[in-house]
């Protein structure tokens, strides 16, 4: 884990862009549970399944070959870090659900990782424009600390949300906790109501 050296302080312009109880860094610490996994991309894929018309699985040069998108956005850790205009690249979530068609049942996603890692998030919250599948930061592939060969960006929501080493997706009717889900964080993580954890 990355030590915090210094808290810049806001400028005027960036004060309405820190949700409430965060503090700024340049930096772009490094947070997981458990070890970096090691990643062969010639075996590699990505599926998506469950409540949807067409389910897919992609090699890591079918997911490249998908158009691509670049959002620069804020991002916020539960831990009360944020980093301002991080720049990401990858395909766009609403790419992926053109292509999967999600049944009118679903109204859950469930974010698959490796080691077993899940996050989940409404449907409706992976439907907004700024949502990436991203494989690239700062214009360089992501460092394997931060997901390489690919994260979900999730700008809305607690970094959290935001799963590194993702390998699929899984739509549900149903919502299904998650990884810290199940340890106490909060289920929605909305950084501007301050859902850090489920007993606040």
């Amino acid at each position: 884990m990355d030590r915090l050296f210094g808290r810049p302080r806001p400028s005027d312009e960036r004060k309405g862009r820190l949700p409430p109880g965060q503090y700024l860094t340049e930096k772009w610490p490094v947070l997981h549970y458990g070890s970096v996994p090691h990643v062969d991309l010639a075996t590699w894929d990505f599926t998506v399944w469950g409540e949807v018309e067409r389910p897919l699985t992609l090699t890591w040069e079918e997911f490249r070959a998908l158009p691509r998108r670049r959002v620069r956005c804020d991002i916020h850790c539960v831990t009360r870090w944020s980093k301002l205009d991080a720049e990401f690249e990858g395909v766009a979530m609403r790419t992926i659900l053109d292509l999967v068609r999600p049944t009118p049942a679903a109204r859950f996603v469930v974010a698959q990782c490796e080691q077993g890692y899940t996050t989940n998030l409404p449907l409706d919250a992976l439907s907004d424009d700024d949502v990436l599948l991203a494989d690239t930061y700062g214009r360089e592939p992501l460092e394997p600390d931060h997901g390489w060969p690919l994260r979900l960006v999730v700008p809305k929501r607690y970094f959290w949300k935001s799963a590194k080493w993702i390998r699929g997706l899984q739509f549900l009717d149903h919502d299904l906790p998650g990884f810290w889900e199940r340890y106490g964080y909060h289920n929605e993580g909305d950084p501007w109501l301050e859902q850090r954890f489920s007993d606040e």
